[in-house]
């Protein structure tokens, strides 16, 4: 029997809650959009990576204001969780018996804020070195470099993440990021 393909997308998004906003899911891509094309135009570009810059710390920014603005899975008290619970929790994913999480799970809590800050950082030494007092300053080039490479790495194993949690819930969560939605609550998921 052939489903029309948007009778299918229907079906499939049955059964599901809404769980990424369209904030949250734009400022997501926008800003991984933007950490990209910095990264392609870091040398030779000038203007155009600097324009780059500030457009991704303005989405950081506006994205962190969301973090205590919104009432749902985006508020930074859903899913910012004590290092206790986070040990815990990577513990249970080395055994592979982690809970599923509607949001967030805590290590992926922990990751946001990381790459949240390294934007951040990277856009201020970035901006920085672009200041009368500090152009051509070898350390701040330097620290800018760095904390590139070390938001790259981070964006590289928040990547790993998504597929490893991705796999382990049989969910996608690249498509929950895409149209917001993820399976409804179970009885072993947690909010």
């Amino acid at each position: 029997m052939n489903i029309p393909a948007d009778e299918n997308a229907a079906r499939q998004l049955a059964g599901r809650v809404t769980v990424w906003g369209r904030f949250v899911r734009l400022s997501h891509w926008l800003l991984m959009l933007a950490v990209f094309a910095a990264w392609f135009t870091r040398h030779g570009f000038g203007q155009t990576h600097d324009l780059i810059g500030y457009f991704a710390l303005a989405v950081a920014v506006c994205r962190l204001a969301w973090g205590f603005l919104d009432k749902g899975q985006a508020r930074f008290s859903r899913f910012v969780r004590s290092p206790r619970v986070t040990i815990s929790y990577a513990r249970d994913v080395i055994k592979r018996s982690q809970k599923r999480y509607i949001g967030h799970n805590p290590l992926g809590g922990w990751m946001s804020m990381v790459l949240w800050s390294l934007v951040l950082l990277v856009c201020l030494s970035g901006w920085l070195y672009t200041t009368d007092r500090y152009w051509g300053v070898e350390w701040v080039e330097t620290l800018h470099r760095y904390l590139t490479n070390g938001l790259l790495a981070c964006v590289g194993i928040h990547v790993a993440g998504v597929i490893v949690s991705s796999i382990h819930d049989r969910e996608n969560l690249v498509m929950s990021m895409i149209h917001g939605k993820k399976r409804a609550p179970g009885s072993d998921d947690i909010s």
